[in-house]
C-alpha cells in the first residue's frame, strides 16, 4: 500500500496531466505527508423548470446548443443542469442508456484520447482528484459502451462550454444530485 504522500503525488500527477490545476508540488511537500486540500464540489447550476417532451419521467434529454441536460420529472416538468459538452469535431447525437453508474470513479482515457494526448496516463486512480470528479454516468449503445460519460468536474468553473471529448461534464454537486436520481437503464436522448 503507498504511503499518504506517494498517493498524493500520484493523484496530483494525474491530475495534473489531464489538465488540471489543484496545487502546486510546493503545497504537497509543504503539507508533509499530508494529503492536499479536497477540490471545491462546485455550485449547484441546477433549476426546476417547464419542459414538454414525450419522453418519459427518468430520462435524460441532452441540449448540446443550450449547454443543457434535462431530467424529465414529470409531465410538463425536468430538473435542468448546466453542463459542458463536446468542444467542436467532438460533438454527437442519438439515443443511449445508462449503462451503470460509478461513484468516485478511475479513469482510463480512451486509446484515441492517448494517441492525441500522449502524456495522458494510462489510468488515473479512484478518488477526490480524478478528473470525471465525484460521480460517472457511463453510457451505452446496443449494449456497446461508447466511451462517453456523463461526469462531474474537481474544476466548478469546467462548466457550461464546449470542451470537452464527447463527454457532457457538470459541478460535483449536480452530478452527486443526478447520480441519486436515474436509473440504470435509463434513457438518454442527445440532441
Amino acid at each position: 500500500m503507498p504511503s499518504a504522500r506517494r498517493r498524493a503525488a500520484m493523484h496530483l500527477a494525474g491530475a495534473w496531466l489531464a489538465g488540471l490545476t489543484l496545487v502546486s508540488a510546493c503545497d504537497v511537500a509543504m503539507a508533509g505527508s499530508s494529503l492536499p486540500p479536497l477540490p471545491a464540489m462546485g455550485p449547484s447550476l441546477r433549476k426546476a423548470v417547464a419542459f414538454q417532451t414525450n419522453e418519459q419521467p427518468g430520462t435524460i434529454v441532452i441540449r448540446k446548443n443550450e449547454k443543457a441536460l434535462y431530467l424529465v420529472t414529470g409531465q410538463g416538468k425536468a430538473l435542468r443542469y448546466q453542463i459542458s459538452v463536446g468542444r467542436d469535431g467532438f460533438g454527437w447525437t442519438g439515443t443511449v442508456k445508462v449503462a451503470s453508474k460509478t461513484e468516485w470513479p478511475e479513469w482510463r482515457p480512451p486509446k484515441e484520447m492517448r494517441a492525441r494526448q500522449p502524456e495522458l496516463p494510462a489510468m488515473v486512480p479512484a478518488g477526490p482528484y480524478n478528473p470525471l470528479g465525484a460521480r460517472a454516468l457511463y453510457l451505452s449503445r446496443d449494449g456497446r459502451d461508447t466511451l462517453y460519460r456523463i461526469h462531474g468536474t474537481n474544476d466548478p468553473k469546467g462548466v457550461g462550454f464546449d470542451g470537452t471529448s464527447g463527454c457532457f461534464r457538470l459541478t460535483n454537486t449536480d452530478v452527486i444530485d443526478l447520480f441519486k436520481r436515474v436509473a440504470v437503464g435509463a434513457k438518454v436522448v442527445v440532441e
